[in-house]
């Protein structure tokens, strides 16, 4: 191989850029119109265009893929995962047209591809399944019931289902999400386990023979049946069950002549029993953490076993731990929705530092400062991974880590990912899919500590507003703070729906006191840096001010305040009420810019709607977002067609409440 095309996106297509460049080989990207200007792209020493945004016209048009490869001179193809990673006809494409394929067979992506196949190749070499259940025939005695999608994976087309009365529509739901995601809309059910741990066992596999189990990892703390956290090992299994794990996931290899990395997952129940999950036939998002354990680069090992090479016949030994917290531009009290806007800044401190007390943080994204976070594909902003010699030490580095990461721009999970590393459950080891059913409000409901710290925040972002800039001119530096005591100053922010009054008055020298916060002292004050004294403990609040777009009003001022009492987002409030505000009463705003993919049956202006019923279903960031009717009443308008695309705060629909008897 000379020159590596990279049929993806994102932080994956520039991870594995990374390693071919370490290994000599030119690199070539693809791009949708809204990725023109991506990092990926400007990584990559040639790009081609794929005409259009959404997936099914771009990334998913394998035709394209290798048009641009050979256009570009590429002579092999690493698809990464998602997309046409798993798609068998693309992987045969390649291989007809000349290119190396860096992955498994095409057989093999046949046999493990679709779940429901792999589970029929599973029983016969006689490992545990989960036994399916046909939703023709379900009952009551069935459930709760998985719904999940055939092909593809990373959570998409999967559906819980609880009353058999929704079955229908969380099986059109899932089809629906499953075609868009991956072009094939088959789904099948089988029984949903409480409490089940998800745990999987990486393999690497030559053409010679040698197959690698490469320990486990356990993908347990999940939102919408995507991962969230992520580490390796697996903690707390017994000698016996790992090691049938590895013997379980070998024989899936061996039974399809499996070349190159994949994964085989599995559900161990609370009473430890396993149950062979699927089989991924290519790089998993969550590769790092093994990375890091066993000390190889599985991307390399790749490229090499596509060229021939013959691995070792045993693989490294493992030393520590290492955890991967996946960092989304998203509102998890929000029901996890997706934010777009400008990334102004991402920064993780001890990124790429070796340290082996302190464990050593990586950081994989597909982003830099300044780039923007559109509508169109995942909200994973970055993937941050500390490594170090015990879990407690690797789980305790990436809090800090996170904890201390600067992020501008956007709403993340950020203080989500913090919380669940250091909630009671997650440091003793006690993992389980329904992590986040039993947690979430208590992982995001404001706590005293956290109203402190933001009332603090608001202290810092006034008093910096207030200090003149490093570089006015020196009648203006020497005026700053007045000759002479002021009436006190008042400015107002809001953060998190809250609103933070802040009152001051100017001193004669030096920075102004704060009125009504007799436990805080102003020991100097910038434009970019506050230190106060708060209880006799000096605090540093490090500021900044940018101009993010809301896609209703135009442009408006954030203020960033990070500090190890941690990061807030504050907006300044303006003095007058803004009239564009006001909404009629009832009105359904898009809560995300999006694409409307169905509309309720029979939903019309006049018809009846109750509280909570589904109305319109929008398109957002390859998951689809429900828009619940308000209250119950009468729809007296409705704005929204199905392939409309539309913007954040757009007008979709008006309910009118029925009066209350």
């Amino acid at each position: 191989m000379t020159s590596l095309l990279v049929a993806n996106r994102g932080e994956i297509a520039v991870r594995i850029f990374r390693t071919a460049r370490a290994l000599g080989l030119a690199t070539v990207a693809v791009h949708s119109d809204p990725d023109a200007d991506a990092l990926h792209v400007r990584d990559a020493d040639a790009a081609v265009r794929l005409p259009g945004a959404a997936p099914a016209d771009t990334y998913l048009r394998g035709d394209l893929v290798i048009k641009a490869a050979l256009a570009a001179g590429a002579d092999a193809i690493h698809p990464g995962y998602g997309f046409l990673s798993e798609n068998a006809e693309f992987a045969r494409a390649v291989e007809d047209a000349g290119l190396t394929w860096i992955g498994p067979p095409p057989e093999a992506i046949e046999a493990m591809a679709s779940k429901t196949r792999a589970k029929d190749l599973m029983r016969a070499a006689g490992v545990p399944l989960l036994d399916p259940v046909d939703p023709a025939t379900a009952t009551a005695a069935d459930l709760p019931l998985l719904l999940k999608a055939a092909a593809g994976g990373g959570g998409r087309g999967m559906r819980v289902v609880r009353d058999l009365d929704a079955l229908k529509e969380e099986l059109d739901g899932a089809r629906a999400e499953a075609r868009s995601a991956f072009g094939d809309g088959e789904v099948f059910a089988e029984p949903y386990v409480e409490r089940g741990r998800h745990v999987e066992v990486q393999i690497l596999a030559d053409s010679h023979g040698t197959v690698w189990a490469l320990s486990t990892r356990d993908c347990s703390l999940q939102r919408r049946h995507q991962k969230v956290i992520e580490e390796a090992p697996a903690p707390g299994l017994p000698e016996s069950l790992r090691e049938s794990l590895h013997q379980a996931a070998v024989a899936a290899a061996r039974a399809v002549s499996y070349r190159g990395a994949g994964t085989v997952e599995f559900l161990i129940t609370a009473d430890g029993r396993p149950y062979f999950l699927e089989m991924n036939t290519r790089l998993q998002v969550e590769h790092p953490v093994t990375e890091a354990v066993f000390g190889l680069d599985l991307v390399a090992l790749q490229l090499r076993i596509a060229e021939g090479a013959a691995l070792p016949l045993t693989p490294p030994a493992p030393t520590g731990h290492a955890v991967e917290a996946r960092l989304y531009a998203e509102d998890p009290a929000q029901d996890w929705r997706p934010q777009t806007g400008t990334l102004h800044t991402l920064a993780v401190p001890g990124a790429g530092i070796p340290g082996e007390a302190a464990g050593r943080i990586r950081v994989d994204t597909g982003f830099a400062d300044g780039d923007t976070v559109g509508i169109h594909y995942d909200p994973m902003l970055a993937k941050v991974i500390a490594h170090a010699p015990t879990r407690a030490e690797a789980v305790r580095a990436l809090s800090h880590a996170l904890a201390g990461a600067r992020i501008h721009g956007l709403t993340t999970n950020r203080e989500l990912l913090v919380r669940s590393l250091r909630h009671p459950e997650f440091t003793a080891a006690r993992l389980d899919t329904g992590f986040y059913e039993r947690h979430l409000a208590a992982l995001t409901e404001a706590t005293p500590a956290a109203a402190s710290a933001a009332t603090l925040a608001a202290l810092a972002a006034a008093l910096a507003d207030a200090a003149p800039a490093p570089d006015a001119p020196l009648t203006t530096r020497l005026g700053g703070w007045r000759n002479v005591r002021s009436q006190p100053q008042t400015r107002r922010y809001s953060a998190a729906g809250t609103e933070y009054e802040v009152r001051y008055e100017h001193a004669r020298s030096g920075p102004p006191h704060l009125v009504d916060h007799p436990g805080v002292r102003v020991l100097a004050a910038g434009p970019e840096l506050v230190t106060l004294e708060v209880e006799g403990i000096r605090r540093m609040f490090h500021v900044k001010h940018k101009s993010n777009t809301d896609g209703a009003d135009g442009y408006r001022t954030e203020i960033y305040v990070d500090s190890p009492l941690g990061a807030h987002t504050l907006i300044p409030v303006p003095r007058f009420a803004d009239p564009q505000n006001r909404t009629e009463p009832g009105s359904l705003l898009a809560p995300m810019p999006g694409t409307v993919v169905r509309v309720a049956e029979g939903l019309a202006p006049g018809a009846p709607v109750t509280a909570g019923q589904p109305l319109l279903w929008l398109e957002a960031m390859k998951m689809e977002h429900r828009i619940l009717s308000p209250a119950s009443g009468t729809l007296t308008a409705l704005h929204a067609t199905v392939g409309h695309q539309v913007e954040f705060g757009a007008l979709l629909a008006v309910v009118q409440e029925e009066p209350q008897s």
